[in-house]
């Protein structure tokens, strides 16, 4: 599903076959999930390859293992350039690519003491999530911001995410709303989440949430199309039957709700705010112009 025998990644200083890649079985990354790792995709743009706001999502990296205290030296300009070698490689265009920074063998709890650096990627047709979901509200919390580094994105934080998401599954439902330790609505299991009403947007602040790049592209776009929007604390009951929800991340990019625990949401998907910012935000990863005048028309 991932790659075969001509896959190339690029793993601790080389450019090899992903089917012969090796880690250490004594690894902390695999004994205790102590690695940080990033989403990013590229696009069709302009007749060639391009990753939407790579920068961005390196230098999240970097934070992440220096939060982590995971010995990182690679800088964002190394990053991005290994990343297009490796598309480059695999001939790969519309892809989803996972840089992910694994430690040396370490049976101890302390710092790691040295890093090893892969890049996977693999053709994407946005699979991950499905259009218009129902979601559950579930038992599972998101880990304690001040127990964790929430703002990292740190491998063992997503145990938690397949509790969540798995728990929705076998109750029927397509995906989670995870609250925070408080109570207020944070994100799913693996996307940021807003909601749509009278006009206006509202998404979770940061503090108990991964401040996703995804959810501040939607800011921003909110922002360019005068949209207004909130980022507040708010409870499941407020976004219950509310005009509209959706998702949004890397993978996710922008996916609507259908109903949040079996509540509907009440406008019509393509009648609503939030479906024009889903129209917009692939204008914008494709580099394409939008105009508001002619998705209202």
């Amino acid at each position: 599903m991932y790659y075969n025998e001509n896959t190339i990644i690029y793993f601790n200083g080389q450019f090899v076959k992903a089917a012969e890649a090796k880690i250490d079985l004594y690894s902390q990354s695999l004994h205790y999930g102590y690695a940080v790792f990033e989403g990013i995709r590229s696009y069709p743009v302009n007749g060639g390859t391009k990753m939407f706001k790579g920068n961005e999502h390196y230098d999240r990296l970097r934070h992440s293992a220096e939060v982590m205290k995971i010995p990182f030296s690679y800088s964002t300009d190394q990053l991005v350039e290994l990343t297009y070698e490796t598309l480059d490689r695999n001939n790969f265009t519309d892809a989803y690519i996972r840089p992910i920074v694994l430690c040396s063998p370490n049976m101890s709890l302390s710092k790691g003491k040295e890093s090893y650096l892969a890049i996977q990627a693999w053709e994407w047709t946005n699979g991950y999530m499905s259009n218009k979901m129902k979601i559950m509200t579930s038992t599972y919390r998101r880990p304690n911001a001040d127990a964790f580094h929430v703002d990292a994105k740190v491998s063992g934080h997503y145990v938690n995410s397949i509790l969540a998401c798995q728990e929705a599954k076998d109750n029927g439902f397509d995906e989670a709303l995870v609250l925070d330790s408080n109570g207020f609505v944070a994100e799913s299991s693996g996307a940021n989440i807003f909601y749509e009403n009278d006009g206006v947007l509202y998404t979770a602040p940061k503090g108990n949430i991964l401040p996703g790049i995804t959810r501040a592209t939607i800011i921003d776009i909110c922002n360019e199309l005068s949209i207004p929007v909130e980022e507040k604390l708010f409870t499941p009951s407020a976004m219950r039957g509310a005009d509209a929800g959706f998702f949004c991340g890397t993978a996710a990019e922008v996916v609507a709700l259908s109903s949040l625990d079996n509540v509907p949401f009440k406008k019509n998907w393509e009648d609503s705010l939030s479906y024009i910012i889903q129209q917009a935000y692939k204008c914008k990863v494709l580099e394409k112009p939008f105009r508001l005048e002619q998705e209202v028309a």
